[in-house]
């Protein structure tokens, strides 16, 4: 989807090439650390989930909040950035299951339950969770931040992968299957299920870097990322709607499974507007507070221009 607020002295695909690369080392360290203390039987299932290609969007945000907000990118955030992966990780390997969505390709691939089999990729989504949790306490720690700081870290990964964010998401998106949801249910579901890790990124960001858990960057970048995330789930109803699989490299869509989409909800027009408003409202929500982060707003119209 085109932009007309696309930040043209940003070069985004160099910034995302390069926060990829450090994104990429920073899960081989952890998959390195962390897939010895998986059982033997998860552990192929949860290298193909974790290792499978990926925009890496959610660390990257992270990273992004993190510097954006005085933090230097010297002290790793990186590391802890990836636990955010792996939560992400795990949602994907137990929403392509027989049970959930059935998705037999991702990313341009088989999914892992097609390649292992279902057991291995319920056992390795549910250690994921707990290997994400440990990671997050292990890095925030090696980053020398205070255990008040590394508890809240952990409370909001907690919630955004939990009954509050992504599994009550689920939980939604599931019961709707088959029922036409309007626009505040459509989204009430998008953020828990979508949004809720997008959001978990950037508070997770700006809690590393901010100097108290009630500094008032953390909820601007609390509302900047809730905005993108819904704009991030309408820019993919659009994308499902106006691209084949093997372009996007994964079916079936939400619209085939008998789901309620923005664009059968908008039209593909107005679902397009809909999204760039709340491209706006991130754009908002940081200028706001001050906070001047060219990656962000670059981001945001990111969030709303991919092809994929």
């Amino acid at each position: 989807m085109d932009s007309p607020t696309a930040h043209a002295a940003f070069d985004i695909p160099a910034f995302l090439q390069t926060e990829r690369r450090r994104v990429e080392a920073a899960l081989g360290r952890a998959l390195g650390a962390l897939l010895p203390l998986a059982p033997v039987l998860t552990r192929d299932a949860i290298r193909q989930g974790v290792t499978t290609g990926g925009k890496r969007l959610r660390p990257i945000l992270c990273m992004a909040a993190y510097e954006a907000l005085g933090g230097s990118p010297r002290h790793g955030i990186e590391e802890l950035a990836v636990s955010l992966e792996l939560i992400h990780a795990y949602s994907l390997m137990h929403d392509d299951l027989p049970c959930m969505d059935d998705a037999p390709l991702r990313r341009g691939s088989p999914t892992p339950h097609m390649v292992y089999g279902e057991p291995a990729v319920v056992l390795g989504g549910a250690a994921l969770i707990s290997l994400a949790h440990l990671h997050l306490w292990r890095t925030s720690g090696a980053m020398g931040l205070s255990d008040p700081v590394r508890r809240e870290l952990l409370r909001v990964l907690a919630r955004a992968a939990g009954a509050e964010g992504m599994v009550g998401g689920q939980a939604l998106d599931l019961w709707g299957e088959g029922r036409s949801l309007g626009r505040q249910e459509l989204d009430e579901l998008h953020r828990r299920k979508t949004g809720a890790l997008l959001t978990a990124s950037l508070e997770l960001g700006a809690v590393a870097a901010l100097p108290a858990l009630d500094h008032p960057a953390r909820e601007a970048m609390v509302a900047y990322g809730g905005a993108i995330g819904l704009a991030f789930q309408i820019a993919d109803d659009v994308l499902d709607a106006t691209a084949d699989a093997e372009a996007l490299g994964k079916a079936p869509s939400d619209a085939a499974l008998d789901k309620s989409t923005y664009v059968a909800l908008l039209g593909v027009e107005g679902a397009r507007k809909a999204a760039g408003h709340q491209v706006a409202e991130a754009r908002a929500a940081l200028a706001g507070a001050g906070i001047e982060a060219p990656a962000l707003e670059a981001l945001a119209d990111y969030v709303v221009t991919r092809d994929r």
